[in-house]
C-alpha cells in the first residue's frame, strides 16, 4: 500500500467514525531498551505490553527527545526538539522549596494537551509533570490540562512513600511518615518493610486515573499517563519481589549509591517493572470494561533509558539496554533508543513493527492529526517532527525537513545528530578543557556504536553540525557557552 493510499483510507474511516478516538499516552520513567519480554528481555515479567505489543506495532528506532526526565517530557508536549525547546536539562526551578519543582516551559509553550482541549478533548494527566511547580507558567493546569494529580517535582517523585502529591495545584498529604531522601544502611539487617508507610504513590496515581476514565467514557480524552515507576527508588510491592528468584541476590543494597537500601536489590527492579506492567494493564481492563477500547489509541513508551545503575539497580544483569551503548544522561543508544509500542484497534495491524527512524517531537503532529485538531497556533507555524500516522497504517514516514537533535545541556554537554543512517555526537560542550572530538556511527551496520567513523568521513560530520547550528536557537537557562556564538562559520 503506498502513502497516497494510506492518507486516503485513514481519511475514509475517520470520515465513517464521526466520534474522535480517545488518546492514552503511557510513559514509563527510566525503563530501558531491553527491559521487556517483547524486546528480548528474558528475566523480568511484563505480559501486559507484551500483549500490547502483540495486538499492535512494536517500534524498534524509535527515540526520547531527551537522555534525561524533565527535557524527555518538554519536547513530547511541545513538539521541538532539543535545539529549539525551552528545556534542555533537569533544573530545579529555584523557588527554595524542599521540593521546588523543575524549571517551568513559559507560558507562551503550546502543548499537545491545549491543542487536543481545543479540538474537543478532555485532558487528564497523571503521574510524575516535571514542567514547572503549581502556580507557575508550567503549572499542568496551565498547559491544557483539566485534571492533575502526581508528582509535580521529580525531587519528589525520588520516594514513592512520599509525603504529598500534587491535585490540580493543591498538595495532598498521603504518608504521615513518608520515606525522604537517600538513606544509607551499612550494618546489619535490610528489612524492605522499613521503608515503607501507608500509601504506594504508584496505586493512588493509577485510581485517579481510573476514575477519570470512568468520568470521561462517554466523551472524547486524551489521557497523558507519566507513570513513575521503574525509576529508583527501590519501592515495589512485597507481591512481586516474591515472584523472582532469592538466588538473584546474594547481598542487601545498602544505599551506598544513592535512594534507600533493599534486601533484594535484583528482584526489587524487576518487580518494579512488573508492578508497573500490571498497572498498565488495569489501565486496559478499564477501557474494555467500557466498551471503549476499539475507538481508543494507545501509545506506550519510556522517557529515556535505563538509569546507571544507582540506587542499586543492576542493567548489565539484565541486558537493559539491549546491547545498546549507553545508560540515562548519555545520547548513545541506549540512553535516548526506548522501547515504543502503539495499539488501534481496526487500524494498526496486530503484531506488527517498524524499524522507522522517529522520536518524541513526532508524536505532536501525530496526536494532533488522529484528534483531528488544527495547527494554527504552532511556533511558527510548524513543528519539528512529522506524523507517523503513515508509518502506523503500514506506510513510510514523511521525509523530514532537518534532521533529528539532542541537544544536551547536562552531563558536560552533549549533541547528537541522525540523519539516515548517519549518526554524529559530541561530548564535553561544557567543560573547561574543551570538548571531545566528534564521533560518527553508521546505525545500519553499527547499531552498538562501536566504530566511530568521524576520520574517514569529515565531510558528514561537518555537514551534520552545520545543520544543527543553523537551526539551533540559543537558550539562556541552559546555555553551552563553548558554541552560543558559533553558526559553522
Amino acid at each position: 500500500m503506498n502513502y497516497l493510499s494510506v492518507i486516503f483510507s485513514f481519511i475514509i474511516v475517520q470520515a465513517v467514525e464521526a466520534k474522535l478516538p480517545n488518546i492514552v499516552f503511557i510513559l514509563a520513567d527510566d525503563l530501558g531498551y531491553g527491559e521487556l519480554g517483547c524486546y528480548g528481555q528474558e528475566k523480568i515479567i511484563t505480559p501486559v505490553i507484551d500483549q500490547l505489543a502483540a495486538e499492535g506495532m512494536k517500534f524498534t528506532q524509535h527515540y526520547t527527545g531527551a537522555p534525561v526526565c524533565a527535557p524527555a517530557r518538554c519536547v513530547l508536549m511541545t513538539g521541538k526538539h532539543l535545539a529549539h525547546a525551552e528545556i534542555r536539562g533537569n533544573r530545579d526551578s529555584g523557588n527554595g522549596k524542599t521540593f521546588p519543582g523543575q524549571w517551568p516551559i513559559t507560558a507562551d509553550a503550546l502543548t499537545i494537551a491545549e491543542v487536543l482541549k481545543k479540538a474537543g478533548y478532555t485532558t487528564g494527566a497523571f503521574g510524575k509533570w516535571g514542567l514547572g511547580p503549581s502556580g507557575s507558567s508550567g503549572d499542568p493546569n496551565k498547559q491544557g490540562f483539566d485534571n492533575y494529580y502526581g508528582f509535580n517535582c521529580q525531587r519528589n517523585a525520588h520516594s514513592f512513600y512520599p509525603p504529598f502529591l500534587d491535585c490540580d495545584g493543591k498538595e495532598l498529604s498521603v504518608n504521615k511518615n513518608p520515606i525522604l531522601g537517600h538513606i544509607k544502611k551499612l550494618k546489619g539487617e535490610v528489612n524492605a518493610a522499613d521503608y515503607r508507610d501507608e500509601n504506594y504513590a504508584p496505586d493512588l496515581i493509577l485510581a485517579e486515573c481510573l476514575k477519570f476514565i470512568d468520568s470521561n467514557k462517554d466523551k472524547p480524552f486524551f489521557l497523558y499517563l507519566p507513570f513513575v515507576e521503574p525509576h529508583v527508588s527501590m519501592h515495589p510491592p512485597q507481591v512481586w519481589v516474591d515472584k523472582y528468584p532469592k538466588e538473584w541476590d546474594k547481598e542487601p543494597y545498602r544505599g551506598n549509591r544513592g535512594y534507600i537500601p533493599h534486601p533484594r536489590p535484583r528482584a526489587g527492579y524487576a518487580a518494579m517493572i512488573s508492578d508497573l506492567d500490571e498497572h498498565i494493564g488495569k489501565v486496559l481492563d478499564r477501557l474494555n470494561k467500557h466498551e471503549i477500547a476499539d475507538n481508543t489509541l494507545v501509545i506506550f513508551t519510556s522517557d529515556n533509558g535505563p538509569t546507571h545503575d544507582v540506587g542499586g539497580v543492576d542493567t548489565q544483569f539484565f541486558n537493559s539496554t539491549g546491547g545498546l551503548r549507553g545508560r540515562k544522561g548519555s545520547c548513545y543508544e541506549g540512553g535516548i533508543r526506548v522501547p515504543t509500542i502503539v495499539r488501534w484497534h481496526g487500524m494498526i495491524k496486530p503484531g506488527s513493527s517498524t524499524n522507522a527512524a522517529s522520536y518524541f517531537p513526532d508524536w505532536f503532529p501525530t496526536l494532533a492529526a488522529v484528534g483531528r485538531a488544527t495547527l494554527d497556533d504552532a511556533p511558527n507555524g510548524n513543528l519539528d517532527g512529522v506524523s507517523l500516522l503513515p508509518v502506523l497504517m503500514g506506510g513510510k514516514i514523511p521525509k523530514r525537513h532537518e534532521p533529528m537533535i539532542w541537544e544536551f545541556s547536562g552531563y558536560g554537554g552533549i549533541v547528537a545528530i541522525r540523519d539516515g543512517k548517519w549518526k554524529a555526537l559530541r561530548r564535553g560542550l561544557k567543560r573547561e578543557k574543551g570538548p571531545s572530538p566528534w564521533e560518527l556511527y553508521d546505525l545500519e551496520t553499527d547499531r552498538n556504536e562501536q566504530n566511530d567513523l568521524a576520520k574517514k568521513n569529515p565531510k558528514i560530520v561537518k555537514q551534520l553540525e552545520k545543520r544543527w547550528l543553523q537551526t539551533r536557537v540559543g537558550e539562556p537557562h541552559f546555555a553551552l557557552p563553548l558554541i552560543e556564538n558559533h553558526r559553522g562559520k
